[in-house]
């Protein structure tokens, strides 16, 4: 049998080595490269068109690039914007023209992280993409409505690629044990199980799901012309999970956003596995904590005011407690959140009253509401006709109004009939009743 380690020391990376050379090897996206899709389509037919391909890491999009340079007979031509600058992207163009006029070779130019180009950078491409002297793949793991400039987006089309699904990394698990069969002329024992495990550690990511493939076959016993794959292998490659995440990118947002929005839909399931997806991508809980506090004003707000104190005792505790002790406080302002009632009744009144301020401009405060600390401001109305709410009944002032006179009748806060609110909405109710009685009566004595 052929000895592993050096085996490993000859060859690239197993992905590179077994990378797909035709439509059919290719796993998962089949939302873009199924039979009938139009990506599809146009391979089958040799036409290819300038796209950015968007998608997760290990998805997929350097492979389908060299696979679109193969299906169209094209020269691929590779660069990183990492390491590349305008230098880079003008030599590329004359390389491609000139291959154009001396061989009729059309060129494909891969561009991988896309997104890390300036715009100036960006602006390079265009006229070249415009005049067909080369055909634009970018690739990025970002959101091109953020990262790339509009004058490209508008040259190119955008292919989203999702993360492959486990059934797609154990296909692409089951040709890389074939391939090293061939490789090492030895047998490989490896239970689906084991398998199962690298698979859902990999996070739908095919390259972590071969590169744990090659080191397990690595670090393989050998026995009898057999690489026995033990338990105890599995779990050194899987010790410490990593799932997807960027600390500030869209993915990010996407957690924090399905987060709040399951904390708004009562589902204190799905927030508490939202919140631990966000802890386990390291997340900063200090952030998670000042958006609960948002969310318990936001969203529950007086339908239950001790959602805010809580989240906010939470905040506390975590600062006093850190990780991973303080996290338990804030877990438990996920759950109380998600399950107290809810009204945005707070959140909505705020939003009319800055609205109705932009709106009105400087009205004047209502003479019987201005403070009178002088003679002077006293011989000027200042405070007449104020009435002490504590020396009326029941500590109101029936029919005094508030407001700016020309605003009298604006009404900001309507409490939902839910929690609390409920009962602050009765009393408002009735609040509201005395007023228009008292009003009346002013009226009839006028």
């Amino acid at each position: 049998m052929a000895n592993n380690s050096s085996k490993s020391t000859l060859f690239h990376p197993l992905a590179d080595r077994l990378r797909p050379t035709c439509l059919e090897d290719i796993a998962g996206q089949t939302h873009i490269l199924g039979p009938g899709k139009p990506l599809y389509n146009s391979l089958l037919e040799r036409r290819i068109h300038s796209m950015v391909l968007w998608g997760p890491p290990g998805s997929g999009k350097t492979t389908l690039a060299r696979l679109f340079a193969l299906q169209v007979d094209a020269h691929f031509e590779s660069l990183s914007a990492v390491l590349s600058g305008v230098k880079d992207i003008r030599l590329a163009v004359q390389h491609a023209r000139a291959r154009r006029e001396e061989t009729g070779q059309a060129t494909l130019l891969f561009v991988d992280e896309v997104h890390r180009f300036n715009k100036s950078q960006q602006d390079a491409f265009l006229p070249h993409i415009e005049e067909g002297t080369l055909t634009f793949i970018g690739a990025t793991t970002e959101n091109p409505s953020f990262e790339l400039n509009n004058a490209l987006l508008s040259r190119v089309r955008v292919y989203v690629l999702k993360p492959l699904q486990i059934k797609d990394l154990l296909a692409i698990a089951d040709r890389a044990l074939m391939y090293l069969k061939h490789e090492l002329e030895a047998t490989i024992a490896i239970s689906d199980a084991q398998l199962q495990i690298l698979a859902e550690f990999s996070d739908g990511d095919a390259r972590r799901m071969l590169n744990l493939i090659e080191l397990a076959v690595d670090l393989a016993e050998v026995r009898a012309e057999q690489c026995h794959v033990t338990d105890a292998v599995i779990a050194a490659l899987t010790q410490d999970g990593v799932r997807r995440f960027d600390k500030g990118g869209e993915y990010f947002y996407d957690l924090i956003s399905a987060l709040h929005k399951s904390v708004r839909g009562s589902q204190p399931d799905a927030a508490l596995y939202w919140f631990c997806r966000m802890l386990d991508g390291g997340a900063d809980p200090r952030y998670i904590s000042r958006r609960l506090i948002r969310m318990a004003s936001e969203d529950i707000g007086n339908a239950d005011p001790r959602a805010l104190q809580l989240a906010m005792d939470a905040a506390a505790a975590f600062e006093r407690l850190g990780s991973p002790e303080g996290e338990l406080a804030l877990a438990q302002a996920v759950l109380y959140l998600a399950s107290a009632p809810k009204s945005n009744a707070a959140y909505l009144a705020f939003k009319r009253a800055q609205a109705l301020v932009r709106q009105s401009g400087t009205l004047e405060v209502p003479l019987h509401l201005r403070n009178a600390p002088t003679h002077l401001m006293k011989d000027m109305d200042y405070g007449k006709g104020y009435r002490y709410a504590h020396d009326e009944p029941d500590a109101y002032a029936a029919g005094q109004h508030y407001l700016p006179d020309t605003l009298e009748q604006v009404r900001l806060y309507e409490p939902v009939p839910r929690g609390l609110e409920i009962k602050i909405k009765e009393k408002l109710d009735h609040l509201r009743m005395r007023d228009q009685k008292a009003r009346k009566r002013n009226d009839q004595n006028v």
